[in-house]
């Protein structure tokens, strides 16, 4: 669920958000104590940050930079979000800023993307990592994500850019090949701008790793398909790599020190 170009206040290319999505209200929760999981990943309290400095570093320690994602990835200018930058999915489903919920420590989003070359168009991607302050609140946010794509299936980034026919699938640990992460699902619809001719791949892929959850988006462009070409740089690999990349680091940042 993402897909602006800048941090301005339209849906940015990496992260989701609560907004005004509806959603069951959420019962009070007690943090238990950490157990391994079938992830080989036990998340250690002591290293959980606490405050949005801690989380804000974090942030920046995991969010996926062109390196993560394939050769010939360059950053984009500017290249971070602010870090007050929040978006909302309004009620007319147009992406509009509004504040980072008390839930959320920090977030971060890193754009880049693929120049123009070879008759091809500029492929533009971006990486978002979100501190939040629990496990359950982090898991809040995947359910309001994926509500989002059926809430506003046709979604307004800006004017001239908008995401169309979208649908969205969650699998946790175990499920449809989900073998990386807690919980995780994927947003996939069409990619329209006024400035190009016809329509784009979308493609929305988010996990989450105990209080932490990260994205990552590929906004198509001409001369591009959504399927792997059997190369590092086919959109789909570069997207899962860039994603499970962030999975890896978030894990050592919070995991029991052996």
């Amino acid at each position: 669920m993402a897909a602006g170009c800048t941090s301005g206040g339209e849906k940015p290319d990496g992260k989701g958000s609560t907004g005004t999505t509806a959603a069951p209200t959420k019962a009070p929760t007690s943090t238990p104590a950490p157990t391994p999981t079938a992830l080989d990943f036990t998340p250690d309290p002591r290293r959980a940050p606490k405050t949005e400095a801690a989380a804000r570093r974090l942030a920046l320690a995991v969010v996926a930079g062109p390196d993560a994602w394939a050769s010939g990835y360059v950053k984009r200018t500017p290249h971070l979000s602010d870090p007050d930058y929040w978006p909302v999915l309004g009620a007319t489903c147009s992406w509009e800023t509004g504040t980072r919920p008390a839930d959320v420590l920090a977030s971060v989003t890193a754009y880049s993307e693929l120049p123009a070359a070879g008759g091809k168009g500029v492929l533009r991607v971006a990486a978002t990592v979100t501190v939040h302050r629990t496990a359950s609140d982090a898991d809040w946010e995947m359910a309001s994500t994926l509500e989002e794509a059926l809430r506003c299936p046709d979604q307004k980034l800006r004017d001239g850019e908008r995401i169309t026919e979208l649908m969205s699938l969650g699998n946790p640990f175990g499920v449809g090949g989900n073998a990386t992460a807690d919980d995780s699902l994927r947003e996939g619809g069409s990619y329209v701008n006024d400035a190009v001719k016809g329509k784009q791949f979308y493609s929305w892929y988010q996990s989450r790793i105990g209080q932490v959850t990260v994205a990552t988006v590929v906004k198509g462009a001409p001369g591009y398909s959504e399927m792997n070409d059997g190369t590092i740089t086919g959109t789909s690999q570069a997207q899962v790599r860039a994603l499970v990349t962030m999975l890896d680091r978030a894990k050592k940042e919070l995991e029991v020190q052996s």
